[in-house]
């Protein structure tokens, strides 16, 4: 039975309150756009830079390498199926490729593609890509910005959903993981290197399984 059908009434009407308040406002370019967020780089590629080491865009081509060069991008990471070594060849930059959709999203997907953020920058700034760069995209960046930047909910929403980052209608989804996601479960996870918030998770049960065996 979904988890969605327990949840309060109130929430399901905030979220409808949302999003529709989202539908009403995320055309509306006479609003400057706040300091704090994502900045456009690129809008051929629907390319922005949310911090100094972390950047965001839809499916580029070769035509974007030069420019990830002169952003020194040391990573690229990869939501879709199909692999960036079509576009991006052998030039230094780490292809990392962590599929997932967005209607099936779930903690084990976040904190894998966090940490992987995470980690990469340490190495230089990192460009995350979809293939609009709007709905798996923009999830995964609305995360990064409640769990590892401190954003509240309403913040991180505001702006995945009216940054103009694509169509208004592909946030549904993670509209609703962001509105039911527990984020101090989720930070705690992320500092401690679990897999889940859960323990009965897959890939929970899976570490617990392997740690036994090697005991």
């Amino acid at each position: 039975m979904p988890l969605l059908r327990f949840l309060p009434a109130t929430l399901f009407l905030s979220l409808a309150t949302l999003f529709n308040l989202t539908l009403a406002c995320a055309d509306d370019t006479s609003l400057p756009r706040p300091a704090d967020w994502a900045q456009p780089v690129e809008v051929q590629y629907n390319l922005y830079q949310m911090s100094p080491t972390l950047y965001r865009s839809s499916l580029p081509d070769s035509g974007v390498v030069p420019l990830l060069e002169r952003l020194n991008v040391a990573t690229v990471i990869n939501f879709l199926p199909d692999p960036d070594s079509t576009w991006l060849p052998a030039t230094g930059i780490t292809q990392i490729q962590l599929p997932y959709r967005t209607n099936h999203v779930d903690d084990s997907d976040v904190l894998k593609v966090l940490r992987t953020i995470q980690t990469a920058e340490a190495k230089g700034p990192v460009l995350m890509h979809c293939k609009h760069g709007s709905d798996r995209t923009g999830l995964m960046a609305a995360m990064y910005r409640v769990v590892v930047q401190g954003w509240s909910k309403e913040e991180a929403l505001n702006e995945m959903t009216q940054g103009g980052f694509g169509d208004s209608t592909h946030f549904k989804d993670g509209v609703r993981y962001m509105m039911q996601a527990d984020v101090d479960k989720l930070r705690m996870a992320l500092a401690n290197g679990d897999c889940s918030t859960s323990p009965f998770a897959s890939c929970s049960m899976k570490n617990w399984l392997k740690s036994a065996h090697i005991e």
